[in-house]
């Protein structure tokens, strides 16, 4: 009984110490290793973000989903706190010869270790034993290294989230808020600022490819909001992506803006296959954009000075350009119930969502 309370707590606290380990000291994804914080970050969410969308006004919702974040965070610091005091506690209470006095109960155990790893300890109960000493050091050791990681998670978040929110913002001045594609062009020939769009492709690829890393690093970021209105960092980023679309499909390039859009398309749509793979989504392999969309968003490119290639040529390259990021970045924005904007979020309301294709029908429903 006294060896398999012991394996038990070493088990618990393997499981505790390899979870932070790969949460927090491995900089790099880690899908289909074991996880435990995934498993409590999406059961967490999907309550938190039912409750939130429960309430009407949209300032109070946007307020209980972004404090999501930092209440993710901590509750993963909970867990790993626990875990390991409860892994400890187990150990400690298989070797109750070596402490004195000895446990009268599990529970006193589990307040010798939860005095140990904090640490509150106030001496009433000492290691005696070679063992015990060692478990009560290597415990003290745990907690002070949780601790000192954790402070550093907080360092590289909040870096990583003010980098990520600052772009996210300058953009508000060519694709107003909420953000559009089609915005942006509309804002650079109406100022005549090509130099200005190249500039914003090449700022944007940057950015997709530290938030490539960053995100997929520490998952957690992606729950992490906008803290301005009207803006989320996904409608931001999907804005981008749809200017660059139009550009390599619609609009007739006759400078190096071309290259530039073509550039940021292929980061960016390395970071929505990653976020897809990471997450489990999959492509339905369509454009979520109906031809008659497409047809007034080309109207208006022709009325703000673009030349344009044919429709039907056009609207053939858009839509098999856009299927391939589409389905997996609206999938995300209604995950994380970011409010909608042109062309990104809650589509379903769309005669295309009765036309999907069989084989896009069976991928949604698999």
């Amino acid at each position: 009984m006294r060896m398999a309370e012991a394996a038990l707590g070493v088990l618990i606290l393997a499981i505790a110490l390899y979870d932070v380990f790969q949460s927090v000291v491995l900089p790099r994804p880690s899908v289909g290793k074991l996880r435990v914080a995934p498993w409590i970050l999406r059961p967490l969410w999907v309550t938190w973000r039912w409750l939130g969308t429960r309430d009407e006004r949209i300032d109070r919702r946007e307020n209980w989903l972004g404090t999501f974040g930092p209440v993710g965070l901590i509750a993963l610091l909970a867990f790993w706190s626990l875990s390991s005091i409860l892994g400890y506690a187990l150990i400690l209470d298989s070797i109750p010869q070596e402490i004195t006095p000895p446990p009268a109960d599990f529970w006193t155990s589990l307040y010798f270790s939860a005095g140990t790893l904090l640490p509150l300890s106030y001496g009433e109960i000492v290691p005696v034993g070679a063992v015990a000493r060692i478990v009560i050091v290597a415990e003290s050791a745990t907690g002070i290294a949780l601790i000192a990681l954790v402070i550093s998670l907080l360092f590289s978040l909040y870096g990583s989230f003010q980098r990520r929110e600052e772009l996210v913002v300058t953009l508000d001045a060519l694709a107003g808020a909420p953000p559009a594609g089609l915005q942006i062009l509309e804002t650079v020939a109406k100022h005549r600022m090509p130099d200005e769009l190249r500039a914003t492709f090449d700022a944007w690829r940057g950015w997709s490819a530290a938030v490539l890393e960053s995100h997929l690093a520490y998952p957690i970021l992606v729950y992490f909001r906008s803290s301005h209105d009207n803006e989320a960092w996904l409608n931001s980023f999907g804005a981008v992506m749809d200017a660059a679309t139009l550009v390599l499909s619609t609009v007739v390039s006759e400078d190096a803006t071309e290259g530039h859009a073509r550039l940021m398309f292929k980061v960016g749509n390395h970071l929505v296959e990653d976020l897809a793979w990471y997450f489990r989504f999959k492509n339905a392999g369509v454009p979520i954009v109906e031809r008659q969309e497409f047809d007034d968003a080309r109207d208006r490119l022709i009325k703000a000075g673009f030349n344009c290639r044919e429709a039907d040529i056009a609207w053939s390259e858009f839509a098999s350009l856009r299927s391939m990021y589409a389905s997996p970045l609206n999938e995300l924005a209604r995950r994380l119930a970011i409010l909608p904007a042109k062309w990104i979020g809650d589509r379903s309301y769309l005669p295309h969502a009765q036309r999907q294709p069989a084989r896009a029908r069976r991928a949604k429903r698999a």
